[in-house]
């Protein structure tokens, strides 16, 4: 029986091959030997059992030869060419030689290094158009990828704590060498605190189906930007690795990016990845699902210092790597849990009522409307319409003073428990706009003003239309717009990062892909902060 070094040894000689390269070189991995020979790369299986995979007959390492292969087609077609035989005969050991097989081994494309996302990072040589394409082939992936009722199961509840549960108690002896106390409680907090508030957005995503065969080692390394973009080196030998959520499928580059230290790059391909896909929902999960893969990844990398096979040196290193991704990982948990109030601004007729409820429903959020409110405090029904005069009756100042104190109180109550809320009303004065980011501030929330605009021209026609409909509580109309353009105050004192003016006669996905990529370069910002 050919032993592993036995065909290691073999494949160096260039007479194994059947294209006789002029050069051989050789690339460990923790799984694989892969050789390079210029034109074709050539990926051995070791024997190994590592808990997560077992490579420890030869039948099984032909199975998940032919899995690699089959699987990676998927995003990488023209690169993964066959799974070959290599004997070892009386020649020796020979690809595709006669005789009885010995191994086996994914015969690829060799793609060029100098291609590679990493290493066009290190040299600042990615730009946002790669980074464009990158999120739509992501999105294409996704939506054909594979699904089904088993598949499915793995973006249960119950299989995310289990996997979350793992990684705690597989890092508990690394406190005090790669994590400290500090790091590895809140991560572990912040974790539970999320899967238990959140119970209804996994199972939302069971149920769209969002739970795919996905890649489920999506990291910078695995991505060429040669003839279009290979994504290659998907997991094949475990699916409990590859089938997820596509969040947290997508969040591992997103991760990989800041890891890299590019994070409004991170932030780029976030913003692209919901403006093609139109998963809202997904924005949810981002904080939750970066902060597992960056604590995968320190967990992996800290088994290495365990490994007696590997240098001092090296152990250095990887203890190195291993702390800065339990330092990425407790950064995320500072937006995990925070809570967003969001307001709207802007007059009468410019498509505030219209954003907030495209916010509020995908999202979940609690949504406060300002016309609603005044009305209930009114005691009269919300449809009942009462068309006074500029400031007068229910809309007098006094009553919208007592209206707007009402909002923030019912705002606080829902911040305070961790929900997040959006204000739908035109704050058209600046001491309202300024209590309710104060609000924020107080309840520890992220907060954003969204202020709406519109030509006049087509505010008359949203009027017209409005007033056919009868199911609206609004009771704003065309002769009130230019008094309200006189009383509306200017917006000013704001930081950018806090305020987004929107002109609203584009189409509503396409103001929510702009809110979200606001919002996103804003947490791209923070995260550069935090870990320079």
């Amino acid at each position: 029986m050919a032993t592993a070094s036995h065909i290691v040894e073999g494949l160096l000689k260039p007479e194994s091959y059947p294209h006789k390269p002029a050069e051989i070189k050789l690339v460990q991995t923790q799984m694989s030997f892969v050789f390079l020979t210029g034109e074709y790369v050539y990926k051995v299986k070791k024997p190994v059992n590592l808990g997560f995979l077992d490579y420890t007959t030869l039948s099984k390492r032909h199975l998940f030869c032919r899995q690699e292969l089959e699987l990676n087609r998927r995003l990488c077609p023209d690169v993964y060419l066959d799974v070959v035989a290599i004997t070892g005969g009386r020649e020796g050991v020979r690809i595709g030689g006669k005789g009885r097989a010995v191994e086996y081994a994914v015969k690829m494309r060799q793609l060029p290094q100098e291609r590679m996302m990493d290493v066009l990072l290190a040299a600042n040589r990615v730009t946002p158009e790669m980074v464009a394409r990158v999120a739509q082939k992501l999105v294409d992936f996704h939506r054909e990828a594979k699904t089904d009722s088993r598949i499915a199961a793995f973006g249960g509840l119950d299989i995310v704590r289990q996997n979350t549960d793992e990684n705690f108690s597989q890092t508990r002896e690394y406190i005090g060498v790669s994590l400290s106390q500090e790091q590895y409680e809140r991560i572990k907090g912040y974790t539970g605190d999320f899967i238990r508030h959140n119970g209804g957005l996994f199972a939302r995503r069971v149920k769209e189906g969002r739970i795919r065969d996905c890649h489920g080692d999506l990291h910078c390394a695995h991505i060429c930007f040669t003839d279009g973009i290979c994504i290659y080196d998907c997991i094949e030998f475990n699916d409990r690795f590859r089938y997820s959520d596509v969040a947290a499928d997508i969040t591992f580059l997103l991760m990989d990016l800041d890891y890299h230290r590019h994070p409004l790059l991170s932030s780029d391909l976030a913003a692209h990845y919901l403006r093609i896909s139109r998963d809202w929902p997904l924005y949810l999960l981002l904080e939750f699902y970066k902060s597992y893969r960056a604590y995968v990844l320190a967990k992996v990398t800290s088994f290495r210092l365990e490994d007696p096979n590997i240098s001092a040196q090296e152990k250095a290193f990887s203890l190195g790597e291993a702390r800065r991704y339990y330092r990425l990982s407790h950064a995320y948990t500072a937006r995990m849990n925070r809570p967003m109030l969001a307001i709207t601004a802007g007059l009468i007729g410019t498509g505030k009522s219209t954003i907030a409820r495209y916010l509020a429903e995908p999202l979940g959020w609690e949504w406060l409307r300002v016309d609603v409110l005044r009305k209930k405090m009114a005691q009269i029904s919300p449809l009942e319409h009462r068309f006074e005069k500029f400031h007068r009756g229910i809309y007098s100042p006094d009553f919208s003073r007592k209206t707007y104190q009402a909002l923030f109180d019912r705002a606080r109550s829902f911040l305070d428990g961790g929900k997040s809320v959006i204000l739908d009303g035109s704050f058209k004065k600046r001491t309202d706009r300024t209590a309710a980011r104060d609000l924020a501030q107080e309840t520890q929330a992220d907060f954003l003003l969204i202020e709406c605009s519109s030509s006049d021209e087509e505010i008359h026609k949203r009027l017209v239309r409005r007033a056919r409909e009868k199911n609206e509580p609004s009771d704003g109309r065309a002769e009130l717009l230019a008094e309200q353009k006189r009383d509306y105050e200017p917006v000013e004192g704001f930081d950018p990062a806090l305020y987004l003016p929107l002109n609203t006669e584009c189409p509503p996905q396409e103001l929510l892909a702009r809110i979200f990529r606001h919002l996103l370069e804003k947490a791209g910002r923070e995260l550069e902060n935090a870990v320079k």
